[in-house]
């Protein structure tokens, strides 16, 4: 919260040309570009409710939340005070303020629940949301994501589906079965493997209830404290998905150990942890040997979320060096007013814009999935917009840094969060090669998605310098490689 009258008048100057904090700003409704992206993707439908959560995300106690929950980093407690094995995470209370706002407003459920483009108000909270703490946004992102690979199994479905989906926030530690409002998790990569999932080791032993127990480990668990999560394990029929809970049906704690918290670059706000099963009971999600491709369709709407945290990422820095350039001056003008800023400033709004617009095409694409076309184009317009987008996203935060001169690189400020954010949304769900080679997968093997993408293309044909891009990029994929 801001401080209260502090005195402008010290004793051997007075503090004159500073910018005031940006807050108490609705963020949706001072934002023309997220407006107008929402009035052609259909979310404009949700007008009132986008607008509600813009004020309350842009208030000044809401961004002081997010400040305390990145000042006050997670903390593993591995056992309680009498030796007993727990394995919790304990969060600032402004962590839980942070879940409940978002979870409660809908941002991981609304898609699944609103009869009209969901997505992409999806698209909208979440980009709402990330401008107050991005951290927060994983488990959302995550709880958001993992229905589609929950209906891989209509029974699991059904007793997950509604309390992933319901608009609410319970962070006590019980059983999901006692909670209407549950988050999830997902947990995939080992220390020997990474982004080569089949390199696991972890395996899964058939039970004769039909259950099965999970041995083995995770080098990336992100949001250690969900209800559940979707994991991969070598079962007898091969590498397959199973959901494991934090906590077993006959009401003991699921013998998941947390070995450690990830000392991040940034993301502080949310726990990453590596965990071991030791016996962890789970239950199968879509058939043996299926694994990665009934996990995929989780993957497919996280990275969803990757494009979205970056474009978020991109305008609040462009919003923040604005509102800092027109209140300072420097050499007899307001910064704004000097042509370089202007230029800078200008090339930076582009990006932004740019970034928005490719996020809430995807969002329309993901809205229309039952038309192949756009099915087809969001199978190869994920992965591009990901690249694309997540890449550009840390040299915007940067640029916009400078526009601050020095008082952009202080702590104090909302900025160097910001930047220790922006490289994280290019490596999660796959980094630049990754995504790369799932791009020439879906060229090379997927000739819907292909001519989707070229369709696409040739609608921006009105431009000279873009119909000649598009020409070129025809050419390219008209023999794309294996």
């Amino acid at each position: 919260m801001p401080n209260r009258n502090p005195r402008s008048h010290l004793a051997t100057h007075e503090v004159t040309n500073q910018a005031a904090a940006l807050e108490d700003v609705n963020l949706f409704a001072s934002d023309a570009i997220l407006m107008f992206a929402c009035d052609w993707s259909g979310a404009n439908a949700h007008r009132e409710r986008l607008a509600a959560f813009g004020a309350r995300v842009g208030a000044a106690e809401t961004q002081a939340w997010a400040a305390q929950a990145n000042r006050a980093p997670p903390v593993f407690l591995p056992f309680d005070r009498f030796g007993r094995r727990i394995d919790e995470v304990e969060f600032h209370p402004a962590y839980h303020q942070l879940m409940a706002l978002g979870l409660e407003a809908g941002v991981s459920g609304a898609a699944w629940t609103v009869t009209e483009a969901g997505h992409a108000l999806h698209a909208a909270l979440m980009f709402l949301m990330g401008q107050a703490d991005y951290g927060v946004c994983c488990p959302m992102s995550m709880t958001y994501a993992v229905v589609p690979a929950l209906r891989a199994s209509p029974e699991i479905a059904a007793e997950w589906e509604p309390r992933v989906t319901a608009c609410g926030y319970d962070p006590r530690f019980i059983p999901a079965a006692e909670k209407r409002a549950a988050t999830m998790g997902m947990a995939m990569t080992e220390k020997q493997g990474g982004s080569d999932v089949r390199a696991n080791t972890t395996r899964a032993e058939r039970q004769f209830d039909g259950s099965y127990v999970l041995t083995g480990h995770k080098w990336f668990c992100s949001a250690p404290m969900c209800d559940g999560f979707l994991t991969l394990a070598y079962a007898d029929g091969g590498l397959t998905c199973f959901l494991v809970p934090r906590w077993r049906p006959d009401g003991v704690r699921n013998e998941i150990e947390i070995q450690r918290l990830k000392d991040k670059l940034g993301d502080r706000s949310n726990a990453s942890s590596e965990i071991e099963y030791r016996g962890a009971w789970a239950q199968r999600v879509g058939d043996e040997g299926r694994g990665v491709r009934t996990i995929i369709d989780m993957v497919q709407f996280t990275r969803f979320d990757c494009i979205i945290g970056a474009a978020t990422q991109m305008r609040q820095a462009v919003s923040l060096a604005a509102w800092h350039v027109e209140r300072r001056a420097a050499f007899q003008k307001k910064l704004i007013d000097q042509p370089l800023m202007r230029a800078v400033l200008a090339d930076l709004a582009i990006d932004v814009e740019a970034a928005v617009a490719l996020t809430f095409r995807m969002a329309q694409a993901l809205d229309a999935a039952s038309d192949p076309r756009e099915a087809a184009l969001a199978r190869i317009g994920l992965p591009l917009a990901k690249y694309l987008v997540t890449k550009r996203a840390p040299t915007v935060v940067v640029e916009a840094m400078e526009c601050h001169g020095g008082a952009g690189y202080v702590e104090e400020g909302p900025m160097p969060r910001l930047f220790r954010q922006s490289p994280l949304n290019a490596i999660w769900e796959g980094s630049g090669n990754v995504i790369a080679l799932d791009v020439l997968r879906a060229l090379a093997r997927e000739p819907d998605a292909r001519e989707a993408l070229m369709d696409e293309l040739r609608v921006g044909g009105g431009d000279a310098g873009f119909s000649a891009v598009a020409t070129e990029a025809e050419m390219l994929l008209a023999k794309p490689s294996a």
